[in-house]
């Protein structure tokens, strides 16, 4: 089954609509978007109804304080499954964000590949880790996680995580396509579920991604101007 699942980044408990991923130029998504007129997260699931969610709560991404979204978070993670984008750097981070969400994301921006492994292993299945590219390249903190996608797919392979996450921080927002070949080639060398995060525009590439190994893909901006239709939200396409 394919994912559509709807992103919600969350900055001073209000959805704000990203672009390019240069997160202090976000605006409230209720500026912008042509399906709802509220900018409250818990307005936005019980209007929308997603069947899934990914947050990233930008006041911790940013380096603000960790409890300011994670009461709304928790209860936004009580009427859809949830997963969490935290900034997490730690097993500890991780347990944290575990009892507000479903799962939760580590990326190779904030995570270190000693976390990734300790909390992989403490909760298996709950643990999604971000690839995460911007400007062509992996932003990563730690020397033991590789440079380059490919080997880092091979290096957590024989972890027991949710799924990947391609996230090109570069195309958030900007509706401007993915590399097909690029994806495929990912999908095929991962032993766990790829999603896509930033670039897709309609539903053509949602078959599209489908078709080439892909499980699942990121979406905001294409939800909001009515390219990809709600219903999507709810039960995903079918992919043949």
């Amino acid at each position: 089954m394919f994912r559509v699942i709807f992103v919600m980044d969350i900055f001073n408990r209000n959805v704000v609509l990203a672009k390019g991923g240069v997160r202090e130029n976000y605006r409230p998504v209720s500026e912008s978007s042509d399906v709802c007129s509220s900018s409250d997260p818990l307005k936005l699931v019980e209007a929308l109804q997603p069947s899934e969610v990914y947050i990233a709560d930008l006041n911790v991404l940013q380096g603000g304080s960790r409890e300011t979204n994670a009461d709304l978070i928790q209860s936004v993670s009580s009427k859809t499954e949830t997963m969490l984008d935290f900034g997490i750097s730690s097993p500890g981070e991780a347990e944290k964000a575990l009892s507000i969400a479903s799962t939760v994301v580590i990326g190779t921006e904030t995570g270190k590949l000693a976390a990734i492994r300790e909390s992989a292993f403490g909760h298996p299945g709950r643990i999604n880790v971000s690839i995460d590219i911007k400007n062509g390249k992996v932003l990563k903190r730690d020397p033991e996680l590789p440079s380059d996608p490919f080997e880092i797919v091979e290096t957590l392979n024989g972890l027991p995580l949710k799924c990947l996450i391609l996230l090109d921080m570069d195309r958030v927002g900007t509706s401007s396509g993915f590399d097909p070949d690029f994806l495929g080639e990912l999908a095929l060398r991962s032993k766990h579920d790829v999603l896509l995060g930033g670039g897709v525009r309609n539903m053509e590439d949602l078959h599209t991604l489908g078709k080439i190994g892909v499980k699942g893909a990121l979406v905001a901006t294409a939800v909001h101007n009515c390219s990809i239709p709600l219903e999507w939200l709810k039960k995903g396409p079918e992919i043949e």
